[in-house]
């Protein structure tokens, strides 16, 4: 046998063993991991920043950190002020496709911009998508103490849609804003329990940036240029 044929035949006998979930390798003992790093961050609060005591508290520290980190955050009273202001910002950039989230906040804000729309629930085209000037998705939460946006594979239909257009846009409720990480943490627990988390959950703090070259900060870098967030 050569070492090619080794290789694959080590490969081959792998796939017959079911892979453990997410956080679950090793002991059956050992604690979930993302149990861990729950408790990890929720144990941090004696020094996390403070961000406020009441939703309005919350809401202020939002806005403050986003305008530092270049989000652009849109107050607005209902869905029909999204689309009002969508439509506003469309024909600002002179956008001419949009890609949006197959979802009940989504999709209608799709169609009120009235322009070519790719919808996605997780499959995509990578290369139609990269032709969109917007991604919108929705959102699982808001989070005040850092100015970030908590999304999953399911809130934001799939992986590609929030990186690839460079301008992604965000549509959530207000009482998606939580004060702090481990508030995030335990909301995420109650949508999805313990053991049932999307693939992927990710922390969107500010537009794409890097500082690599002399310390200069360009947007854009590894995905988004712009980012958006309508709050309903």
């Amino acid at each position: 046998m050569t070492e090619r044929e080794k290789i694959f035949t080590r490969i081959r006998d792998a796939l017959k063993t079911q892979a453990p979930m997410p956080g679950h390798h090793g002991s059956s003992h050992k604690p979930h991991a993302i149990s861990e790093a729950r408790n990890a961050i929720a144990g941090a609060r004696q020094w996390l920043p403070d961000p406020g005591a009441d939703s309005a508290a919350w809401l202020e520290q939002f806005q403050k950190l986003s305008a530092e980190l270049k989000t652009v955050v849109h107050l607005c009273n209902d869905e029909a002020d999204v689309h009002s202001k969508l439509r506003e910002l469309a024909l600002a950039e002179g956008w001419r496709k949009v890609a949006a989230h197959r979802h009940p906040l989504i999709s209608p804000a799709a169609t009120a911009i009235a322009l070519p729309a790719l919808e996605t629930d997780g499959g995509y085209d990578a290369n139609e998508m990269a032709k969109c000037d917007v991604g919108i998705t929705a959102c699982d939460a808001l989070v005040a103490q850092t100015g970030s946006i908590f999304l999953t594979t399911r809130s934001a239909g799939g992986r590609a849609l929030s990186v690839l257009p460079p301008h992604h846009v965000v549509i959530a409720h207000r009482d998606q804003l939580v004060p702090d990480l481990p508030a995030a943490f335990e909301l995420m627990t109650r949508l999805y329990g313990e053991n049932q988390w999307p693939s992927m959950s990710t922390l969107i703090t500010g537009p794409s940036r890097t500082g690599d070259i002399e310390r200069i900060l360009v947007l854009g870098a590894h995905g988004p240029r712009k980012l958006t967030v309508f709050l309903i």
